[in-house]
């Protein structure tokens, strides 16, 4: 049994960082990719960004390309998603799932085990 937790969100002006945590427990996360998405008020769950096990493949979607950093410490169970240049739209609740398999593949697919998020928010 999986369990993720997420945390790192924040109140942070536009043009800042953050870098958001996840937290994985119960089982080891070694074998298997984790993505990041976020859901903004009023919006559709978005995806974000995608790492495969070994961390050699690495997803972003193109609204966060260039500013997003995904990465890995499988020592420690954890998963990172460094987020440079905030801007007011990057506002949302920020998941992180566990994948079915240890590529990331279709990115709404196998998203098998989810945290409960953390709050991101980009304003003056």
């Amino acid at each position: 049994q999986f369990h993720l937790e997420e945390s790192g969100g924040d109140l942070v002006q536009p043009g800042g960082s953050l870098r958001l945590s996840c937290a994985v427990s119960g089982r080891s996360v070694r074998e298997y990719a984790v993505s990041w998405f976020r859901r903004a008020p009023g919006k559709r769950r978005q995806f974000v960004s995608c790492i495969s096990d070994s961390s050699l493949t690495k997803q972003y979607a193109d609204s966060v390309k260039d500013r997003f950093t995904i990465s890995r410490d499988n020592s420690k169970n954890m998963v990172y998603l460094q987020m440079n240049n905030l801007q007011p739209q990057d506002t949302a609740v920020y998941y992180c799932t566990r994948k079915r398999y240890s590529m990331c593949g279709p990115t709404d697919v196998d998203n098998d085990d989810w945290g409960q998020g953390t709050q991101v928010t980009v304003s003056l």
